[in-house]
């Protein structure tokens, strides 16, 4: 639609001129410097601090990082769309920017590690809840983690459900709920026969 604008500007001619909007840059197009031959970086750099919750906070809006960072100074390179993180020049994370202010995104897997030694509080976190919302914990994983709790109790369940979500750092989404589905049917209620199921399916379709 832009490219169309332009176009049809170049008709134009303005008032008390003899010449159109064309006719004018035709004759000072060569007078143009030419486009930069390497790219440059047109978002904004941040330095936050990482908060005792994991998060750090960036125009308002807070952005969960893993837990390991908890304490350090992060480079945050802010994008119109995007929001990356930095730990010295690796990149440790990236987010979707949040629009206005007071919003929070959170990950659910930057919280496994502590979740795994407080389980209790793996129910009513709230990266579980963004991850419900987001598609990225289904009902299959609800499934096999109420199964789990009922044959391990309610600790144990959840440690087993952790470490399935920790397969998910070395396997695609999609293979880990494949093989939680096939995990559950065969009521086979570990992160190993998880792991098990998952690769099997993998190899099964490659």
């Amino acid at each position: 639609m832009v490219d169309q604008r332009d176009q049809d500007d170049e008709a134009r001619r303005l008032r008390g001129r003899t010449r159109s909007v064309g006719d004018y840059f035709a004759g000072e197009q060569h007078l143009l410097k030419p486009l930069p031959t390497e790219p440059f970086e047109t978002g904004r750099w941040f330095t936050p601090r990482v908060d005792r919750f994991s998060q750090i906070s960036v125009r308002g809006n807070t952005y969960s990082v893993p837990v390991r960072f908890i304490g350090r100074q992060m480079r945050v390179l802010l994008h119109a769309n995007e929001l990356i993180v930095y730990a010295g020049r690796t990149v440790v994370t990236r987010h979707e920017r949040l629009g206005g202010r007071n919003g929070s995104c959170l990950v659910l897997d930057h919280y496994l590690e502590a979740l795994m030694r407080k389980p209790g509080a793996f129910p009513r976190s709230t990266a579980l809840e963004q991850a419900c919302s987001a598609g990225r914990f289904t009902p299959v994983h609800d499934k096999w983690w109420a199964a789990a709790k009922a044959a391990h109790g309610d600790a144990a369940g959840t440690r087993a459900l952790i470490e399935v979500l920790l397969l998910g750092r070395h396997m695609d989404h999609e293979q880990v709920v494949a093989g939680l589905a096939a995990a559950y049917r065969a009521g086979a209620l570990t992160a190993d026969a998880v792991a098990l199921e998952a690769r099997k399916l993998a190899e099964s379709d490659g």
